[in-house]
């Protein structure tokens, strides 16, 4: 099986183009492990699709299925362009979220920065939860896959890896959710920290920008309309949010290497 790891600011993945094989729980699992594997978040298989250009299906480190992906949908544009499955800049992706819209800025015959419409991000009300003993307050956010957006004031010394895993698997949240520990750090600028669902601590979370600038700009933190700079561990995040929820984001998507296995 042959592979490309690439990544969107740091949250990287192993991309196949072809049928996603009966074992891939087991197959995202091993390749994924940083130590016996070639390391990664987890693995992305890209298809044609009957309803869009193609079609992307996202596997955890944990070997579970994601619904979608902001960071491995960039990198998808730019495999598709840079490998020759496509010569045009403008396409769409089938995911489990629904269809996605993508606009890739192109340099030297390669892909170097991706627009992804989002779709309308569904913002909830304030909840809280107990995490670890502590009752922690944050805002639901759906953009396509759950989030639970939490504003605070010290971004940098949250715990993550302690209040993360607990958050993810809190009854309030059935199937999971992914949590993210937001503060912000100057007009319509966010400082963001991840815990992903079924990944764990990522450099960068492409749908956590997204409903963390969803949050914010729902709070009246950041303005509708205004391009919101999500800083993250591996970089930065370009999102937009309309008066109606609209979501665009801007990022980077980059190749690492090739690489291939027997599994």
């Amino acid at each position: 099986m042959h592979f490309t790891k690439m990544h969107g600011l740091g949250n990287d993945y192993l991309y196949v183009y072809g049928d996603v094989p009966g074992n891939i729980e087991e197959l995202s699992k091993k390749l994924s492990d940083r130590h016996f594997g070639a390391g990664s978040d987890g693995m992305i298989y890209i298809s044609p699709s009957a309803v869009a250009d193609f079609k992307m299906r996202i596997f955890n480190a944990d070997g579970s299925e994601a619904m979608m992906c902001g960071n491995g949908i960039r990198c998808v544009g730019k495999y598709v362009y840079d490998k020759g499955y496509t010569d045009r800049t403008r396409l769409t992706v089938e995911t489990l979220s629904g269809v996605k819209r993508l606009e890739m800025r192109v340099a030297a015959g390669k892909v170097r920065s991706v627009t992804v419409d989002m779709g309308t991000a569904s913002v909830g009300g304030e909840m809280t939860v107990d995490a670890a003993g502590q009752s922690v307050t944050g805002t639901a956010v759906s953009v396509g896959n759950p989030h639970f957006v939490i504003f605070t004031d010290d971004a940098e010394a949250v715990p993550l890896t302690q209040l993360g895993p607990v958050i993810e698997k809190n009854g309030a949240f059935p199937g999971g959710v992914n949590v993210e520990f937001v503060q912000p750090v100057g007009e319509d600028t966010l400082r963001m920290r991840v815990w992903e669902r079924g990944s764990g601590v990522t450099m960068a979370c492409g749908t956590g920008a997204c409903a963390s600038a969803a949050a914010a700009v729902s709070r009246g933190l950041c303005r509708p309309g205004r391009t919101v700079s999500v800083i993250l561990d591996g970089g930065t995040l370009k999102i937009t949010v309309d008066e109606e929820g609209r979501v665009l984001m801007t990022g980077p998507a980059e190749s690492i290497y090739e690489g291939e296995t027997d599994l």
